[in-house]
């Protein structure tokens, strides 16, 4: 199997971030105010407040993608991470969350939070896998999520 790479957040893989991650949202839930702010303005959402965006290549294609929203100098968000589903199953997932940590960790971060929803069974046990635990929700934070899971660096 060819090796996949990891790439930083460059204008012209933008559009990956919101083509991979509009599929996954689709189908399991619709588009909120705040992912298409995220998702079609990734650089002025995550980028320029200290964030990051991550794409997985496999194949000369980008195949994945994860972003990381920066909450203050010692904490991160995990959101927005989506594999195409013809991709799926070759632990991209993992390499791009791994990734992510790693990234967070060079920040100075001490935690990474994230938000996701129970229905999503794979996705909450890849981030079980990378080590994240889960953690009391607050209430009013996102509307389609019923998990918070911390990842303490």
């Amino acid at each position: 199997m060819e090796k996949v790479s990891i790439h930083p957040y460059s204008e012209s893989l933008a559009p990956y971030f919101l083509s991979i991650n509009r599929e996954w949202i689709e189908k399991y839930f619709a588009m909120e105010p705040f992912d298409l702010a995220q998702l079609q303005s990734p650089c002025e959402t995550l980028i320029n407040p200290g964030g990051e965006v991550l794409f997985a290549k496999w194949q000369g294609e980008i195949v994945g993608t994860v972003g990381l929203k920066k909450m203050s100098n010692r904490q991160y968000e995990l959101i927005k991470m989506g594999v195409l589903p013809k991709a799926q199953g070759q632990k991209f997932g993992l390499l791009l969350g791994q990734a992510a940590l790693d990234w967070a960790k060079k920040q100075g971060a001490v935690k990474v939070l994230l938000y996701s929803n129970s229905i999503l069974a794979p996705a909450i046990a890849l981030y079980r896998k990378l080590g994240f635990r889960e953690i009391p929700m607050e209430p009013g934070t996102y509307q389609r999520c019923d998990i918070k899971m911390e990842y303490l660096l």
